[in-house]
């Protein structure tokens, strides 16, 4: 599993795009809103979940995890 490295708070939507898991942030909208994206689990449908140190997010088969950095 990667690790992607951001400055939080990071909502999923940029965080797919920061990824590389959508190429734009209407790409990552569609795969919100069409249920192919879980955060620990769980499917997401909202664009603007607000994602923590440690969360997992998923899509097809594909797992990063999201950390947190202080700078």
């Amino acid at each position: 599993m990667d690790e992607i490295r951001v400055r939080l708070p990071i909502r999923l939507g940029q965080f797919l795009k920061l990824a590389s898991l959508a190429d734009s942030g209407a790409q990552a909208r569609e795969l919100i809103e069409d249920g192919e994206i879980t955060v620990n689990d769980v499917v997401e449908t909202h664009r603007g979940h607000r994602l923590a140190d440690g969360d997992v997010v998923a899509l097809d088969g594909t797992t990063v995890r999201v950390r947190g950095t202080d700078s």
